[in-house]
C-alpha cells in the first residue's frame, strides 16, 4: 500500500486542512498520515481561532510516521509561523523526501488570513524551492508575486515568475480568474505551460478545495503517476468532488471526498 503524509494544520468542521487530506487519500486508496502544525476552530462560516502547535511536537509527529511507516509522497499545507515552516524544511532536507507537494495556503476561504506576513516570506525562502509541485491559487499566487492576476496570461507570467523559486512544478489554480464558464488551471514545468480546464460549477460550497486538489496530486504521486498525469487526476478529482458537494453549514460547504469511493484515481 502506497502511502502519504500530509504536514498541515486541521479544520474541526471536517471540509479542510488535515481532515480533508485523510478523506482525499482514502478516495485514491492511500494510506495517510498527519502531522498536526496548528489546530484550528474552522467551520463553513469562518475561522474563529488558531492554535500554533510547539515546533518540538509538530517535528516529532513527522519523525514518527516517517522513521517508522516511511512515505511515497508528502502535501504541505498551513504552516502558520517560520519557526514551524523552518522546522518542516529541515525536515524534509533531512529526509530527502520526494513527491512534495506544496500548497501555500495563507488565507481562509472566507478571507480570515492564516498565515503571517513574516510567515509568507519564510515559506517563499525556505519551502517553495524544495517542492515537486506548488499549487497556489490566484490570491496566493499575487501575494508571492506581488503582481496582479485576473487571466490566463496574467496566470501564465505569474507561473513563470515562481517557477525560477525553485520547484518543479507550478500550478496556479483558475477558480478565482475572471472567467465565468471555466476554471482553467496553468502549469508550467520550466519549459512548456499546459492549460486543464473544467466547467466552472455554480455552488457556493467550496470549502476545501485547495486542500483536497493539493493533497489529490500528492496521492497520485505516491501511487507512481508522472507529476502531469496526477495534476489531471487531481482535476478531475476536486472537479467532481465540487460537483457533487455537501450542503452542509450556513456558509461555504464543504466537498464531497466520497466520490472517490465510486470511481478510479
Amino acid at each position: 500500500m502506497k502511502r502519504a503524509l500530509t504536514i498541515a494544520g486541521s479544520d474541526c468542521s471536517g471540509g479542510a486542512g488535515i481532515q480533508a487530506d485523510l478523506k482525499t487519500f482514502s478516495a485514491f486508496q492511500v494510506f495517510g498520515m498527519s502531522a498536526i502544525t496548528a489546530i484550528v476552530a474552522e467551520n463553513t462560516v469562518g475561522v474563529q481561532a488558531v492554535f500554533d502547535i510547539p515546533v518540538n511536537i509538530v517535528v516529532e509527529q513527522i519523525k514518527s510516521c516517517l522513521d517508522d511507516i516511511g512515505s511515497d509522497a508528502v502535501k504541505v499545507g498551513m504552516l502558520s509561523n517560520p519557526e514551524i515552516t523552518i522546522a518542516v524544511a529541515n525536515c524534509i532536507n533531512e529526509y530527502k523526501l520526494n513527491n512534495l507537494v506544496v500548497d501555500p495556503v495563507m488565507v481562509a476561504k472566507s478571507g480570515d488570513p492564516l498565515l503571517s506576513e513574516e510567515a509568507r516570506s519564510t515559506i517563499k525562502e525556505y519551502l517553495l524551492p524544495l517542492a515537486d509541485v506548488i499549487t497556489p491559487n490566484r490570491f496566493e499566487a499575487e501575494t508571492l508575486t506581488g503582481k496582479k492576476i485576473d487571466n490566463i496570461d496574467s496566470a501564465k507570467k505569474a507561473a513563470r515568475e515562481l517557477k525560477e523559486i525553485g520547484c518543479k512544478f507550478v500550478v496556479v489554480k483558475g477558480g478565482h480568474l475572471d472567467n465565468p464558464r471555466e476554471a482553467v488551471d496553468i502549469v508550467f514545468d520550466g519549459e512548456q505551460f499546459y492549460e486543464f480546464s473544467s466547467q466552472l460549477i455554480p455552488t457556493k460550497n467550496t470549502h476545501g478545495t485547495g486542500c483536497t486538489f493539493s493533497s489529490a496530486i500528492a496521492a497520485g504521486l505516491a501511487k507512481g503517476y508522472a507529476p502531469l498525469e496526477a495534476i489531471k487526476r487531481a482535476k478531475g478529482f476536486i472537479t467532481e468532488a465540487i460537483a457533487h458537494s455537501a450542503d452542509l453549514g450556513q456558509g461555504h460547504g464543504p466537498t464531497n471526498h466520497f466520490v472517490g469511493t465510486t470511481s478510479s484515481w
